[in-house]
């Protein structure tokens, strides 16, 4: 990596952080090289506070927020964002609620009052509400038709059990939105919702000062209130299965099968979380999908597709091979996957196939680092995950100080090609 652009990489000396008197923190990068400003953000709130039997309530209340607040109708909230040019947007997840707009710099003002009456005022008009759960139900009627959706949902129940916030669907289930009530919604708003642990990041051609000064004034005022004391927000831990736990899916209508299998990974903070994602680019990710990708689809023929994915994720994250296939090729495909596996376990990578692995993934951090978005993106999570500041700009030194020991420890720790957990969905 150059000279310039190790300067051009947000740090500590660039970054501007700022934290509120109410518990907020707001992150300015200037960049005065585009005339469009990206904001990003996260409440940390969502499915981990819902109950089990009335799953997507997070998710549904964050898609509610923008239907009305404050005396302003759906309709004129849009409106005041759309003249402009500009687009918001907020989302309920399991462990956090984001938020995320882009807009002119001279928007930024309208922009940032918007998101602050939809976060501090929602009414949730009874129509509005739904009108939102029509939409809901609709995408989870479409979600039961997708080979692709219904292998990665049936995963993730198979892996960490109904009981877990990561084996539950953050977006609920056909059965229990319709159980959700218009003062769920409220009721879940005003025991979660609250500026302390907010967390703004704001990149483009603006004065830090003056973003500061705009956030005061929208949210600054804001009373974080008392936190309940039973509202913990760890993460639960999980047992990594010690057997082959499976489940298929019939959709007989369908042509293509999608197939994931995987294990319990780390969590991104945890201290080899690097270690881990060198590992997955190797397996599946470099070039056309890594090694899963030259052996199983352009060497074997037994996928359309087929590469390996680790999450991102506060907890312990599943790190999955995902395959789209015919068929008749999923057991060829299944036993080909723990060949890599095992091979990487056994035998250390060459010291070619290490180094051109380097450098994808160190030559690729400048192209997430292209826009506002991504830079605004990328600092919001150094700041959620407490990376440090300078977590950009030391990467490609960490990532090359990474050894092949240490990627065939990885694969020894978190891999088991005899106990793993998969699920099939399609014409099986």
């Amino acid at each position: 990596m150059s000279n310039n652009q190790l300067s051009s990489i947000p740090n500590s000396k660039n970054i501007v952080r700022q934290e509120f008197p109410n518990g907020m923190i707001a992150l300015v990068y200037e960049n005065f090289t585009s005339p469009i400003v990206s904001v990003q953000g996260l409440m940390p709130v969502g499915a981990l506070e819902e109950p089990p039997d009335k799953a997507g309530l997070a998710s549904f209340t964050a898609s509610c927020l923008m239907r009305g607040a404050d005396g302003l109708t759906f309709q004129q909230i849009y409106e005041r964002i759309e003249a402009v040019g500009a687009a918001a947007g907020i989302h309920g997840g399991s462990y956090t609620t984001h938020f995320n707009a882009k807009c002119l710099v001279e928007d930024l003002p309208l922009v940032l009052n918007t998101l602050a009456t939809v976060f501090r005022s929602p009414t949730f008009p009874t129509a509005e509400v739904e009108k939102e759960r029509g939409e809901i139900l609709t995408d989870l009627e479409e979600r039961e038709d997708s080979p692709d959706v219904m292998a990665h949902l049936k995963f993730r129940e198979l892996l960490y059990g109904n009981d877990h916030v990561y084996g539950r669907s953050r977006d609920g289930y056909l059965e229990t939105i319709p159980r959700i009530s218009r003062d769920d919604l409220a009721n879940f708003y005003e025991a979660h919702y609250r500026p302390d642990g907010m967390i703004f990041t704001i990149a483009g051609a603006v004065s830090a000062a003056d973003v500061l000064k705009m956030i005061q004034a929208e949210f600054g005022d804001w009373n974080p209130g008392r936190r309940s004391a039973e509202n913990s927000r760890s993460i639960p831990a999980v047992s990594r299965p010690r057997d082959i736990r499976q489940v298929r899916t019939s959709m007989p209508e369908k042509v293509q099968c999608e197939l994931v299998l995987g294990f319990i990974g780390p969590s991104r903070r945890d201290p080899d979380y690097l270690e881990a994602a060198l590992c997955n680019v190797i397996l599946g990710q470099f070039g056309l999908y890594g090694r899963l990708g030259e052996i199983i689809r352009e060497k074997q023929g037994l996928a359309y597709y087929c590469y390996s994915y680790l999450d991102n994720r506060v907890g312990p994250g599943a790190w999955q091979v995902v395959a789209g296939l015919h068929p008749t090729n999923i057991d060829r495909t299944i036993e080909s996957v723990r060949l890599e596996l095992s091979r990487l376990q056994e035998e250390i990578v060459d010291a070619e196939e290490f180094a051109n692995n380097k450098v994808y993934v160190t030559g690729s951090l400048p192209l997430h680092l292209e826009t506002n978005g991504g830079i605004a993106s990328n600092v919001l999570n150094m700041e959620f995950h407490d990376l440090g500041l300078d977590y950009l700009a030391q990467y490609a030194d960490r990532i090359n100080r990474i050894t092949p020991e240490e990627i065939q420890a990885i694969a020894r720790k978190y891999f088991d090609p005899d106990a793993y957990t998969l699920a099939v969905a399609g014409p099986v």
